[in-house]
């Protein structure tokens, strides 16, 4: 696996991960760009939708667009790769929470 391949993955469970934590399970794209940020992922914008429309296409989470953002919204099967309940191949695997 490459680097850029490693870093999709990872930044892909951080998204998942940020939308789980909501209570609603939604976040914007700029907002979702802002976490990812924390976690040492610096991307652009056009970066963070291809990574959205990739966990749209697994299953893992809704997208609706709303002008020049993506509002994304975690499914049960996002949530339950968060939740270790079953796996997302193309998301990184989550360490145990402990």
């Amino acid at each position: 696996m490459s680097f850029a391949d490693y870093a999709a993955e990872d930044a892909r469970l951080v998204i998942l991960r940020s939308l789980a934590s909501e209570t609603n399970g939604t976040l914007n794209s700029t907002l979702l760009t802002r976490h990812l940020e924390v976690f040492g992922h610096l991307r652009s914008r056009e970066w963070v939708h291809t990574q959205l429309n990739k966990l749209a296409e697994l299953g893992a989470i809704h997208i609706v667009a709303a002008g020049s953002v993506v509002v994304a919204t975690i499914t049960r099967t996002g949530l339950d790769h968060v939740e270790r309940r079953s796996l997302i191949e193309g998301v990184a695997r989550p360490s145990p929470e402990v």
